[in-house]
């Protein structure tokens, strides 16, 4: 009845992973952005060079049921199981959860670490709430039932996540005190807060590498890229960034902070492009109705930076009587209390392993 199958590049064996995602979602949920996962497959993509990928595929009466990859770092003791997908099928996903750690034990691996897939720079962590909503940007949808799946194989959360949900700014409905100051005090003491032009993205985004390198290098699960491969990966932003949204932060010559603010396209960035996507997305760009507060990062010995940031996008918004999510906070961080009072609800997210 169930039948695992470990590939390498077979044609049909890639079709099939392809195609599961497409089997189980909607249009309005799948996130899957096929030609990435293609090349990685292949081991053509950018980031290819850094792992290793085992590839599993779970047959039920022949037909393709669930799927997986495991990514091996070199000299990392963790392996880490991402690409998961699977139908509402205890058995099937026990199949391919043994297979996976059968294959983690005999390579002498000390745990099994998930979602990642492939790596902190494409997509990791697991949705657990508010499935009735339709993914935002960048946000890591999967089936309401996967939690359950893999905690009955003895999978044990080890990292929470939250993105707050902000009810809608207007130039009368808020006031914070605190940023105001926050804000004033940065100024006073000689920070620059500015938007980049469109113009700059060359020279913005090795900036904003060096911070990112630096802040998010003790994440769970983080591997640093070289900086080529780093600006390879997010050209394709320069086209989706609303850059009044995106704020860099200056003192003494020195870039010392950063706040990437996306326009919410959902999930119409991924699939294939058309003309109605390529509107959807020239009209969220100009004005979007929901706002992703995607990345933060301020260095250290700057404390309170992060809460100055932050009133320039909160003006944006107000003019602009937006809503807008906090993104991926870990949980306890000081920014999941930023812009406190506006904050309606929670999204939650996990990361888990399985000590082997």
């Amino acid at each position: 009845m169930y039948k695992v199958v470990k590939f390498n590049e077979e044609d049909k064996y890639i079709n099939d992973f392809l195609k599961l995602p497409k089997l189980i979602y909607s249009k309005k949920e799948i996130v899957q952005n096929e030609s990435e996962e293609r090349a990685l497959l292949l081991s053509k993509h950018i980031l290819s060079k850094y792992f290793v990928l085992h590839k599993f595929l779970v047959y039920k009466n022949s037909e393709v049921a669930a799927r997986c990859v495991i990514t091996i770092y070199e000299g990392d003791s963790s392996a880490y199981i991402g690409f998961f997908e699977c139908i509402e099928d205890s058995l099937c996903a026990e199949k391919l959860f043994s297979e996976v750690k059968a294959f983690a034990i005999k390579n002498n691996y000390k745990k099994i670490v998930g979602p990642v897939d492939a790596s902190f720079w494409l997509k990791y962590r697991m949705k657990v709430n508010k499935f009735e909503k339709r993914p935002y940007v960048s946000e890591p949808y999967n089936k309401n039932y996967y939690l359950d799946l893999f905690l009955q194989n003895k999978y044990k959360v080890c990292e929470n996540y939250v993105s707050n949900m902000y009810g809608k700014f207007t130039p009368k409905n808020f006031q914070d005190e605190k940023i105001e100051k926050r804000y004033e005090n940065f100024i006073n003491k000689g920070y620059k807060i500015t938007s980049p032009k469109k113009e700059d993205y060359d020279k913005v985004i090795h900036e904003i590498y060096r911070l990112i390198t630096n802040l998010y290098s003790d994440f769970p699960i983080f591997k640093p890229l070289k900086e080529e491969d780093f600006v390879s990966l997010f050209k394709s932003y320069r086209y989706i960034l609303d850059f009044s949204m995106v704020k860099l932060v200056y003192f003494k010559k020195e870039t010392v902070g950063f706040f990437i603010c996306l326009p919410d396209y959902k999930n119409f960035l991924y699939g294939k492009i058309n003309l109605i996507t390529l509107f959807r997305v020239f009209l969220n760009k100009r004005k979007s109705k929901n706002y992703v507060m995607l990345y933060v990062g301020v260095q250290r010995g700057h404390l309170g930076l992060g809460n100055a940031m932050i009133k320039p996008v909160v003006e944006k918004l107000k003019k602009r009587r937006a809503t807008a999510i906090g993104a991926f906070i870990r949980e306890g961080k000081v920014t999941e209390s930023y812009v406190k009072k506006k904050i309606q609800s929670k999204y939650r997210y996990v990361l888990l392993e399985l000590e082997l």
